[in-house]
């Protein structure tokens, strides 16, 4: 999937994580938390070469490539995740689900993805959901569509939470 499909859907996971913890989506925190849930969500991505991250994270990206990491292996994976979960505790419960929300929402939504995603590393075989013939491709009109509907849903949460209606 294509970064922002990943940055709508670690919105999306934000505003479900604030909504969950009843926070106001007229607050500072909530900004923040919106502001972290969309670059989470584009955050696994820093192991593939001449994507966002990788520039912003060179550092971290080039010793990924040093250590021959690719593309949806570690970074994807429920390993790297538990990791994340342990390293991250100490930040406020907020942004700390934030955070590990919209990192998930990463691996999850490549799941649908024709390439699939290497989600039990070091374990080499990579999972997807739906058969090769009904995957996702990267940057195609069905990840559009999955996009725009991402986008609705990031629209409807803060009006249904707003008028009291979740």
């Amino acid at each position: 999937m294509l970064q922002k499909t990943h940055s709508v859907a670690g919105l999306v996971s934000a505003e479900l994580v604030l909504v969950y913890q009843n926070v106001s989506f007229l607050s500072w925190e909530a900004a923040g938390a919106l502001l972290l849930g969309c670059l989470a969500g584009t955050l696994a991505d820093v192991d593939k070469p001449g994507s966002t991250m990788a520039k912003v994270l060179f550092p971290l990206s080039a010793l990924l490539r040093v250590l021959q990491v690719r593309h949806r292996t570690v970074t994807h994976s429920i390993l790297l995740l538990i990791l994340l979960m342990l390293v991250s505790s100490p930040i406020p419960a907020l942004f700390y689900w934030v955070f590990i929300i919209s990192y998930a929402s990463h691996p999850l939504i490549d799941l649908f993805n024709d390439k699939g995603v290497q989600l039990f590393w070091p374990i080499k075989p990579k999972v997807r959901l739906l058969p090769k013939w009904m995957a996702v491709t990267t940057g195609s009109v069905v990840e559009t569509g999955i996009r725009f509907v991402l986008l609705i849903i990031s629209l409807g949460i803060p009006l249904l939470y707003t008028f009291h209606l979740i």
